[in-house]
This record gives structure tokens, sequence and C-alpha cells, in this order.
């Protein structure tokens, strides 16, 4: 509704002159009206006088020692009773919320987000079935500008932003691995020297994604520059590209799914590796999370080790894969 049609009525507090009137219409007594509201008579006459001239229609008639409403006072009477009701039912409608009984949470993450992500949201759900919840899943470049937008309730990223304008909170282990195909012709070496493995063709992800960005920085780090052999846009790619023997990759442990080994991946024992790095939630400064984002964020931190198991060591869970 154009609040231009009810200015006269938001600009004069209308709210309580409204409960004065349904009072003294339903009772049909400034005095009995009055007790019910716990206000002074003299206080009710003068809340009807200012809604009267607010609506500038008569509201009620005096016959004799009654107050009777007129043909103005029961419309007004008619959207009194609506009001309240609307106003009953939203105050409903955050009472739920309050509780955790309603609301919806969105939540944005980064695309290797995805193989965990869903089971975070669907635990919180089965908790607190009343809510709605909606994932949206994108690479760093795309993710990072939805956090600008304020687009979304949190971010999880792998790597979170260098902004002094965000809070980063950490929530859950993401270490980076080496896969390679089971036949790798390194497969059986333990320790491999990092310069060892820099020689072998590398498939990246594309531009502005946080997987590219950690690979680099690892190179970088050892002063060495990847061979890139081909740039991928998504993990399911270069899991193919893996297994056609077209060269290793760094990934998160987690890129593949959380429980599903690969018979024909491994993960090679590269010194320095897995290298330790974590999920973050992540908000602008300034942002009023909502009771179910924070809820959700202290959901996950109780319950972290049922969304991403722990494993011995990275290069067990590929022997384990490779023999079964």
């Amino acid at each position: 509704m154009p609040q231009s049609r009810i200015r006269r009525y938001i600009k004069h507090g209308t709210l309580t002159q409204l409960s004065v009137f349904d009072a003294v219409a339903r009772l049909g007594n400034f005095t009995r009206a009055a007790e019910e509201l716990y206000m002074a008579q003299p206080t009710v006459s003068v809340q009807i006088k200012k809604l009267t001239e607010t609506v500038g229609l008569p509201l009620f008639e005096h016959v004799g020692n009654h107050v009777h409403v007129t043909e103005s006072g029961r419309e007004l009477q008619i959207a009194c009773e609506q009001i309240f009701q609307a106003l009953a039912r939203v105050e409903g409608r955050f009472a739920s919320i309050r509780g955790l009984e309603a609301g919806r949470l969105q939540l944005a993450a980064s695309t290797t987000g995805k193989y965990f992500a869903p089971r975070m949201l669907a635990a919180f759900v089965q908790q607190y079935p009343g809510i709605e919840v909606s994932l949206q899943i994108h690479n760093r470049q795309t993710l990072l500008q939805r956090l600008a937008d304020n687009a979304d309730d949190l971010y999880l990223f792998a790597d979170p932003p260098g902004n002094a304008e965000v809070v980063v909170q950490q929530v859950l282990p993401n270490p980076m691995v080496v896969f390679a195909r089971a036949d790798h012709a390194l497969a059986e070496q333990r320790d491999i020297p990092f310069e060892r493995l820099a020689q072998e063709p590398f498939l990246m992800r594309e531009r502005g994604s946080g997987t590219r960005a950690v690979t680099e920085e690892i190179f970088a780090r050892h002063g060495l520059q990847p061979r890139v052999k081909m740039e991928l846009s998504t993990n399911e790619a270069i899991k193919e590209a893996i297994l056609t023997g077209l060269g290793v990759s760094i990934m998160s442990r987690y890129t593949l799914g959380l429980g599903a080994e690969q018979d024909q991946l491994i993960t090679l024992d590269v010194e320095g590796f897995p290298l330790e790095r974590h999920w973050y939630f992540v908000y602008p400064i300034g942002k009023q999370l909502s009771l179910l984002a924070q809820a959700f964020m202290d959901f996950t931190r109780q319950h972290v080790q049922q969304f991403v198991p722990k494993h011995p060591s990275a290069h067990r869970v590929a022997l384990t894969a490779v023999g079964s």
C-alpha cells in the first residue's frame, strides 16, 4: 500500500488511538474503556478527539448517556479488527522465528562446499523442521561479489577474504592433498619432494577459484611454477582428467565426496601434505545476524565431526581406496 495514502495516520501515532477507539466502540462507554486500558478517562477522551481530527469524520455520537458508533466509526471498527488480527499474526510469526520454529536461512558456499554443506543444512533442518533453507554454490569470485552485495545470511569460504570489513570464524577442517590416478608413477613413493611433484603436469581450476589460489600460493612458497596442463572449471572435470592420465591436482581432501573413496584415485604422499586448511564462516562487519544464522554456526561447530570425518592421514585413505 502506498504510504502516501495513510501518511496522516502514520504521522499522528494512530495505533494507540485505534486501541482506545476499539475499546470505546466495543464497550460503548468511555469510563469502562479507560478501566480496561488502565488509563484515566480524560486520556481516553483526548485520544478519541485526536483520532477524530485525524480521520476528519465523527466516530461517535452521544445520545443521552449512551455512546454510539457512527457509520464512519463502524467502518473504522472493521478496519481495527483487521489491523489487530494482522499484527497478531505477524507477532506469532516473530515468536516462531525467535524460537527457531520458522524463518529462512540462506547460505552461499564455495564450490568445494557442495560436498558437505547440504549435509550440514539437512542435519540443521532435522533439528528445526519448521525452517526453510537455501544453498547457493559459486566459485570464489562470485562468492566475493555476493558477500559485497550482502546477498545472503552467511558465506562459507575455503580461503577467507583478506578484508578488514568482514568477520571470519573458523569452522571446519579442510585438508588439501595431491590427487593422482592409482597407477601414477609416484603412487608407491613416500615423502615425495615438492620439487619432484612440480615436474608433473598439473590440472588447475579456473582463475577466480579458491582452490587455484591455494595451489598458486603453495608453488610460490617453494619458488616454483606449476606446469599447467589444463584449466578446468569444475572439480568433477578435474577428476575425469586425472582418471584419463592428464596430470595431478591439489584439491581439498573432501572434494570428491566425504565418504566415497575412489578405487581409481589416490592421494600422493608429498612432503608438507596434507596441507592443513579450514573452511570459514564469513559475513560483513556490522551485519545483524539472524537468530537462525547464529544458531546454524553454533550447530555446525558442535557437530563438526558429523560433517567432516577425521582420517588418520591422506595416504592411508588412498591405500584403502586402491585396495578396495
